[in-house]
């Protein structure tokens, strides 16, 4: 009996493992089918850990389906932006009071980058945080402690401080294959009847599946 997709807890026997789509309540942050975040302190708790989330401001945290996130991972939105144009970044006007109108920006005075999207099959270490408006590409690996500031290609491998590609993962050939293949909107059916390819080392299993070389 496979896992189902639509519970929090895909093995009852392991509750540091939780299908995150189910207990994410916020309309604005979008999760695919599997992915799931590992964290023995509360995995079912993961939307605690997408902070300066305000409506206002109306980004969003789009994630695929199939990722692996580790325990600590942090997501900070736009609403942690300060303005950088001024003399000061202090935001004086969020305090209320007589202070409400000192200096408060407009929406399109403030620093916002859009969306934060992550693809499908993203593997994302411990301890990662991850900066407004960032695009995490499909395949890609994030290594712990990393710091994402900017955008991460499809099918790397980044790490660090801030977080850089430090290496492709395939070459240029297979990369756009698996692109093309999209293996995470199969049917779960299809996935099964592929895993020898899907996990194994022997890249040419995938290569195989190719549109061109299937006949």
């Amino acid at each position: 009996m496979r896992p189902a997709p639509d519970q929090a807890f895909p093995n009852p026997q392991i509750h540091s493992v939780c299908f995150i789509k189910n207990v994410v309540k916020n309309p604005r942050i979008s999760i695919g089918d599997y992915t799931y975040y590992e964290d023995p302190d509360g995995a079912d708790q993961f939307e605690k850990h997408v902070t300066h989330f305000y409506d206002f401001i109306g980004d969003r945290l789009v994630i695929g389906k199939f990722c692996a996130i580790a325990k600590g991972v942090e997501f900070v939105m736009n609403g942690a932006n300060h303005r950088m144009d001024c003399v000061t970044t202090y935001p004086f006007y969020i305090f209320g009071g007589d202070w409400t109108h000192a200096g408060m920006p407009t929406r399109n005075e403030l620093p916002l980058k859009g969306d934060t999207v992550v693809g499908n099959d993203v593997w994302i270490g411990q301890d990662v945080t991850l900066l407004p408006g960032v695009h995490i590409g499909d395949g890609a690996i994030i290594g712990a402690n990393s710091v994402v500031a900017s955008d991460i290609p499809p099918y790397t491998v980044a790490a660090g401080n801030p977080c850089r590609v430090v290496k492709n993962r395939f070459d240029e050939d297979l990369t756009a294959l698996l692109l093309r293949l999209r293996w995470w909107d199969w049917p779960i059916e299809k996935i099964e009847r592929n895993w020898a390819a899907l996990t194994s080392p022997d890249l040419s299993l995938i290569r195989a599946l190719a549109p061109e070389n299937q006949g």
